[in-house]
């Protein structure tokens, strides 16, 4: 027996590889869920760089005020978190995210047209509460069911909608308010997102399958051999309950890791205007910056994604968290130099963080029963999004500078860091075990055919040293 025999345990599949090839109605998915975190950005995030001044403006009040009635609204938000997590069991996400979207669009126009704080904050929580769940509980639960193993990919794209956003919106927004006013600025993104929700309800599907599709797009074939059956009834909510979630470390690990890098990054996002505003820019300049680091940024979207991908969500957080840690402090020296370095660094990380609150959820429990365990996660994961509001008002009230908010940003970021370190990846993820089952068993049998082989080669070289001695006999 001659020659080497090469067992190929993985073989090139460059469609199960392919960064683009998920279908048209999966692209559609991908686009939809852009289009949603673009609102969501617009409404609850970047925009009120422009929208919180100009009602404090119009009110009479410190703009800290309104970011602390912004704190307010996300607390109280998690209720309807809560809420819509059902909702979404139950209707799905399609109709789910496109009632959320008009609730959120009429409510939007209610802000800027509120007569008082208190009518301000209420309306505030239909807004924050509405776009978010639409995005994130909606949303997340179309990713983990379209793309359970691409999700890192997927999340790189439609968090490009988070970069878009700060590009693009701002300076939609600032133009809208400085031509017409907060009053009627808020209307025309509000009806653009009540026309997004109409196109959703009509075009986009809950499941792959009802599109005649598998998940991430692969064969009949390779679904039967590495994907765990998601089909029967018991796996609507994955065995899971309420009260086992509640009580499982690995969840609160998960809502509060994600959750602690959104406080991260939404606190920078939502006051970046602001920020470089108090470093010498003026507005002009300071939105015109946002818009060309939220361009850099969507390149740092797709990295992420990719990085994602190839090493894992764990790996790709922790090496976000070091990231975001020298471009805060970056930012806070204060320097021509490091603030430079710091816009362009936060603008690549941009989309980072939104990208984890579906990512990692869909590593650790997988794609059966998310909707439920994402019913009880997310709104863990807003209360605690919610808080950086809260620092960038107190913070600014107190000292008129968001300086020393980026400390405590940096901070949560370090103790974030450690937090990730302790997290299963995988843990609960049946598709991932049942992936590593069918690699174990092919591992088994191609050590049995290299033992089989060698035992084949040993015995022909035993013959051919036999008969050799018989010849010389």
């Amino acid at each position: 027996m001659k020659g080497k025999i090469v067992i190929d345990l993985e073989p090139e599949n460059k469609e199960n590889h392919s960064v683009v090839n998920f279908g048209k109605a999966g692209w559609g998915i991908i686009f939809y869920c852009m289009a949603m975190f673009w609102f969501y950005v617009g409404f609850v995030n970047d925009g009120s760089n422009i929208t919180a001044p100009a009602i404090a403006e119009r009110l009479g009040v410190l703009s800290g005020t309104v970011l602390n009635c912004n704190s307010i609204a996300g607390v109280v938000g998690v209720l309807l978190f809560v809420l819509v997590g059902q909702l979404n069991r139950k209707w799905g996400a399609r109709k789910t995210s496109a009632v959320c979207m008009v609730v959120a669009a009429a409510c939007y126009i209610v802000i800027g047209n509120a007569p008082n704080l208190a009518v301000y904050t209420i309306a505030m929580c239909f807004v924050a509460g509405g776009i978010m769940s639409a995005g994130y509980i909606a949303g997340g639960a179309l990713v983990a069911q379209w793309f359970p193993k691409k999700k890192g990919i997927i999340m790189g794209y439609t968090t490009m909608g988070h970069n878009l956003a700060s590009a693009f919106y701002v300076p939609m927004i600032t133009a809208l308010v400085n031509q017409l006013g907060v009053r009627m600025a808020v209307v025309i993104p509000a009806v653009a997102v009540i026309v997004l929700a109409v196109l959703g309800a009509l075009f986009i599907r809950n499941t792959p399958r009802e599109r005649g599709m598998n998940p991430d797009n692969v064969s009949d074939d390779e679904y039967a051999a590495d994907y765990a059956d998601a089909q029967t009834d018991e796996n609507d909510d994955g065995g899971w309950t309420t009260k086992k979630l509640l009580t499982n470390g690995s969840l609160w690990l998960t809502a509060i890791t994600t959750g602690f890098f959104q406080i991260c990054s939404v606190g920078v996002m939502s006051q970046l205007v602001v920020r470089n505003q108090q470093l010498g820019f003026s507005q002009a300049h300071a939105v015109a910056i946002m818009t060309v680091l939220a361009c850099i940024g969507v390149f740092g979207s797709f990295i992420i994604g990719m990085f994602d991908d190839k090493f894992g969500t764990k790996r790709t957080m922790i090496f976000f968290g070091v990231w975001y840690i020298v471009a805060l402090l970056c930012n806070v020296s204060e320097t021509t130099f490091g603030v430079y370095i710091s816009i362009f660094m936060i603008g690549m990380a941009i989309g980072g963080s939104a990208n984890f609150t579906t990512s990692l959820p869909t590593s650790v429990f997988g794609r059966q029963g998310f909707s439920k365990v994402n019913s009880v996660l997310f709104p863990i994961q807003g209360l605690f999004t919610s808080l950086c509001f809260a620092v960038n008002g107190i913070v600014l009230n107190i000292t008129g500078s968001l300086r020393y908010a980026y400390v405590v940003f940096a901070c949560v970021a370090g103790v974030n860091i450690i937090l990730v370190a302790l997290i299963n990846e995988h843990k609960y993820n049946q598709d991932f075990k049942k992936e590593q089952e069918v690699r174990a068993r092919t591992e088994a049998k191609i050590r049995e055919i290299e033992r089989r082989v060698r035992e084949e080669l040993e015995k022909e070289e035993r013959e051919k040293g036999s008969s050799a001695n018989a010849e010389i006999s």
